[in-house]
């Protein structure tokens, strides 16, 4: 067999089946259980299978986020593996897909797939999408693509895919541009490229002391003090609409700038991007001139873990800009 793929197993609900005595999932089933119910998949690849964990999404971490990322290097440099996949809890899936695409620059592809339905459950899809997940990583089609996520039999990037549904088996959506393929019974079918390219960070570390703040009617500077007080390292602000925040933020993000933290502005939106094209008190012209950094289109929790991972290699808020610039 040719196509050799790592799939590495972390945990998720695609590992979990209902404990009759807490009546609620848990962790419980091996590889070995999960792989038996992926049929003819032999057919499609050959697999080396490496147990990571068997870690529920809230449990992955940021240093365990860069544990799996040295795993995922290590098998990346064999010759004889053509690609990756990564299995992973979805409430927090984005957040480690969009780290490993910050962090990984390869050619051979890395997939990330999880369920939203447990083991226990009528439709488990934890099978199927684990099916389409590796025929994606074999694909030739799918090299230069970045770290990918794979559900539902859609392949979206990882820098534009999102969590939309706490429930739907359709919950990973690119929500501006839509998927960037399909699976179709086995075959990987490419529509279009990633909307924007990624900007790698060559990091082993991690900077853990980085807080998001989702901006709100009448919100002050009291969380931001709080933080500044606290010796936080970056903030991530989802601001409103364009990029805009309640002026009593101003304070805040004022002294926190003063005190070389930087302050990333993101959307709280679903869709589109941050501008300085308001010049009022808290507008995101303002803001700009006070010294945040607009971060373009990533949601708050993405551009947490970008900035998390550009302030293991610099403090210096030229070259932090720049990693956020289109």
């Amino acid at each position: 067999m040719a196509n050799k793929v790592a799939v590495i197993f972390t945990g998720g609900t695609i590992s979990m089946k209902v404990d009759p005595r807490l009546k609620a999932a848990i962790p419980s089933m091996s590889s070995e259980d999960i792989m038996s119910m992926v049929t003819n998949i032999d057919q499609v690849a050959e697999l080396d299978i490496v147990e990571f964990g068997k870690l529920p999404g809230p449990h992955m971490t940021p240093e365990k986020m860069m544990e799996l990322k040295e795993v995922v290097e290590s098998k990346l440099s064999q010759e004889d593996i053509v690609g990756v996949v990564v299995t992973h809890g979805t409430d927090n899936l984005e957040e480690t897909a969009f780290l490993l695409d910050v962090c990984i620059d390869s050619e051979k592809p890395v997939v990330v797939v999880g369920a939203m339905r447990n083991g226990s459950e009528l439709g488990y899809d934890g099978p199927s999408n684990l099916a389409a997940a590796i025929c994606t990583a074999v694909h030739p089609n799918s090299r230069k693509k970045g770290v990918l996520v794979v559900l539902n039999n859609e392949v979206n990037s990882a820098r534009s895919v999102t969590k939309t549904h706490t429930m739907s088996l359709d919950t990973f959506k690119s929500l501006e541009f839509g998927p960037i393929g399909i699976v179709d019974q086995d075959d990987v079918i490419y529509y279009q490229k990633q909307s924007t390219p990624t900007k790698h960070v060559n990091t082993h570390a991690i900077e853990t002391n980085v807080h998001l703040l989702k901006a709100v009617s009448g919100m002050d500077s009291t969380l931001l003090n709080f933080l500044v007080d606290q010796g936080a390292k970056g903030i991530v602000i989802e601001a409103m609409g364009r990029g805009n925040v309640p002026p009593m933020m101003m304070d805040g993000i004022n002294r926190a700038l003063a005190c070389d933290i930087p302050v990333v502005i993101v959307s709280r939106c679903p869709m589109g991007r941050v501008l300085g094209s308001y010049g009022y008190e808290g507008g995101g012209a303002q803001l700009i001139e006070a010294g945040a950094i607009l971060a373009s289109n990533l949601n708050g929790q993405k551009a947490r873990i970008q900035l998390m991972l550009i302030l293991s290699v610099t403090q210096q808020h030229d070259e932090i800009k720049s990693y956020f610039m289109d």
